[in-house]
């Protein structure tokens, strides 16, 4: 008996010590901490991991509370009643075995804020090329506690992910320089007209374009991604890519200029002259060479090398190079000249002075270190080397180059001056930025279900060249991420603004207004809006510095649209075309007050059956736009601000620009 009593005890503690080992921690997604700000008058999402078939609570300060038992695999989900605006508040969230508690939370409004570089772009710019207006005093003045972001820290993904790293940041003259500036002046005027607090959710990547901002689920609804998903899910691609990588020393991408300027690629040797470069590649220059190296779509470091013979050295040299994207160091046998090193420098001309004391006549060798950060990397040119003896020596041509670092996965792999038998590396498929779907997965499907108000979103740049695919994918991204959070809730976004995309600056290779009428043709798509640019943007910078007005723009949307503020929305939309006799006849949608021109109204064209185009007198009569020329007598198509840089001539009375259009089906 007492035998069987001993063994009852020990079955009793052993199960006793599995149910104690099987206790797993309360963790929650990294968006419910302190300082978050949950929608107002809502059912708010919370979500989480804790032990299997665990009762947990989730309870406001404001009285209210939900509770829900976790399943099998200890996940669980549940929705909590929020009150009107306020705050600050403490959510606490408690199981049987563990309790945290979230302090500082504010009720508002939640909007979540996400494209390329014009929306990463922060408060601070990214000086000294690619500065905010007033970045400064903005920044002093930006205390407003009751506004907060959450930036998502970059992540590329092959599957969707549940987790991810950022933290709630309250806005204040300390914080706000790392902000969103699109994202804070869009916050900024909802907060002053609405007086409630405003999270912004921010997840961008410069850069990127639209497809990696879509699920898999959409993306293989076109046919042109098929092959790349298709590879994307071959496991075995990508394992021989960790395994190549897995080779060499990684060290992380800097984060600011001064990390730049200290980076260490172990790469010092190659600016010598005496340094050995004769089983070097050749490539062409200028030009780019992010999709000629390695295979293609690179991103990394790479040495370039050439040999010059001067004969007169009675004066100093200029070095001249249109742009190095993203970046340079530059040396003359030896001795650095110049480089400009950091984010912001890629379409900066360069212009190095070089001492006639460290030239020597017959042979000197020129080495140039570019970088490609993200996106494109490529040496536009002129290429040239100049004195004040009218001597001009053209740099254009052949150049040797090495690949020296290389990024994949948001680390730099270090190749080194090693020579590298990149032919028994197998094919694989690149993770970056701009494959489809990965920052879907990394940086959109952690944040679902995350209650929002709407999704304001900057992007296109990226897609340029693509117009006729982006007309269905941008819809169908949009309609993506309504199904995953399943509902419909408001999507605006910015216009891409003129800027001279093409280099060769032949405007009837122009491009950019394709793009743009692919986003102006996505306001079909339910519950959307579009701010319009073409009055703020930089022929010469793809990054307009008046963030303050697309800010406002699209708070402009959301108050007229979701919070019944009377208030234009945006600027005239090309909406209708009639002919009658000689002339066609333009409607708008949001003439505002009425429809203006500032200056003189240029910029429409007009075509017959034969499509070819000629400028129209333009002429505003009760808030259309009648167009006319003698060189047409039966005009059927119009357009207006059809190229890279088009200037606007055409406004409403509260001053928002109409988009460009083009009457004409272009796809």
């Amino acid at each position: 008996m007492l035998r069987k009593s001993v063994l009852s005890f020990i079955v009793i503690l052993s199960f006793g010590f599995q149910s104690i080992a099987q206790k797993k921690p309360l963790r929650l997604n990294a968006l419910f901490s302190d300082h978050m700000v949950l929608q107002q008058n809502a059912n708010v999402a919370f979500w989480g991991s804790s032990s299997t078939n665990e009762k947990v609570i989730v309870s406001g300060s404001w009285g209210k509370f939900a509770e829900i038992t976790s399943d099998e695999n200890g996940q669980w989900k549940l929705y909590l009643p929020t009150p009107k605006a306020g705050g600050p508040f403490t959510v606490n969230i408690s199981t049987s075995t563990n309790k945290e508690a979230l302090e500082d939370v504010m009720v508002g409004e939640v909007w979540l804020a996400s494209g390329q570089s014009n929306m990463e772009m922060p408060l601070m710019g990214w000086p000294p090329n690619d500065i905010i207006n007033n970045a400064e005093e903005e920044i002093a003045k930006s205390n407003y506690p009751e506004i907060r972001m959450f930036t998502v820290e970059r992540q590329l993904s092959l599957e969707p992910k549940a987790t991810f790293n950022g933290k709630w940041k309250v806005c204040s003259p300390e914080t706000s320089g790392n902000f969103s500036a699109s994202a804070y002046f869009f916050a900024r005027k909802l907060h002053k007209e609405l007086n409630v607090p405003i999270g912004i959710i921010h997840s961008s990547w410069g850069g990127t374009p639209a497809e990696s901002w879509t699920s898999k689920k959409t993306i293989d609804t076109f046919n042109e991604f098929k092959s790349v998903t298709q590879s994307i899910n071959t496991s075995d691609l990508f394992k021989n890519e960790l395994k190549w990588f897995s080779q060499f020393k990684a060290i992380g991408i800097p984060t600011n200029d001064e990390q730049w300027v200290n980076l260490n690629l172990l790469d010092n040797l190659i600016v010598e002259t005496s340094y050995n470069d004769s089983d070097w590649e050749e490539i062409q220059l200028p030009g780019r060479y992010d999709n000629h190296i390695n295979g293609g779509e690179f991103n990394g470091a790479v040495w370039f090398r050439k040999n010059i013979v001067i004969d007169n050295l009675d004066s100093d040299y200029i070095l001249t190079i249109g742009a190095v994207d993203d970046m340079d160091e530059t040396y003359v046998n030896g001795h650095k000249i110049g480089g400009l090193i950091g984010m912001g420098f890629w379409n900066k001309k360069r212009e190095f002075k070089i001492p006639k004391s460290i030239l020597k006549k017959g042979n000197n060798t020129i080495a140039v270190r570019a970088i490609d950060a993200e996106d494109v990397g490529e040496i536009i040119g002129p290429m040239t080397l100049s004195n004040d003896n009218n001597i001009k020596v053209s740099l254009n041509g052949n150049w040797k180059y090495k690949l020296i670092a290389e990024i994949y996965n948001n680390k730099f792999y270090l190749y080194g001056i090693n020579n590298i038998d990149f032919n028994s590396r197998i094919k694989t498929i690149k993770l970056n930025s701009g494959a489809p779907t990965v920052l879907y997965n990394g940086m959109i499907n952690p944040l679902v279900p995350y209650t929002i108000k709407g999704v304001i979103w900057y992007q296109g740049e990226a897609n340029v060249g693509r117009a006729d695919q982006y007309e269905n994918l941008f819809p169908a991204m949009i309609r993506d991420w309504r199904e995953k959070w399943n509902y419909d809730f408001p999507f605006y976004y910015v216009q891409i603004a003129p800027y001279q995309y093409n280099i060769n600056k032949d405007s009837s290779l122009d491009q950019s207004q394709e793009l743009r009428e692919a986003q102006r043709n996505s306001l079909k798509t339910k519950n959307t809006g579009m701010v319009v640019t073409m009055d703020i943007g930089n022929f010469n910078n793809i990054h307009p510095s008046n963030k303050q007005d697309i800010g406002s723009r699209l708070a402009r949307l959301a108050l007229s649209n979701n919070y019944s503020i009377n208030i234009v929305p945006s600027g005239p939309i090309f909406n209708g075309l009639k002919v009658i006799g000689s002339k066609l006849i333009l409607e708008f949608e949001n003439p505002g007050s009425r429809l203006i021109s500032k200056g003189d109204l240029l910029g429409f064209e007009i075509a017959g059956a034969d499509k070819k185009y000629v400028f129209a007198n333009a002429t505003i009569i009760n808030n259309q736009v009648e167009l006319y020329s003698d060189k047409i007598k039966n005009p059927l198509y119009a357009r207006y601000a059809w190229k890279d840089k088009a200037v606007p001539s055409l406004f409403n009375l509260e001053g928002l620009p109409a988009s460009s259009f083009t009457t004409l089906e272009q796809f």
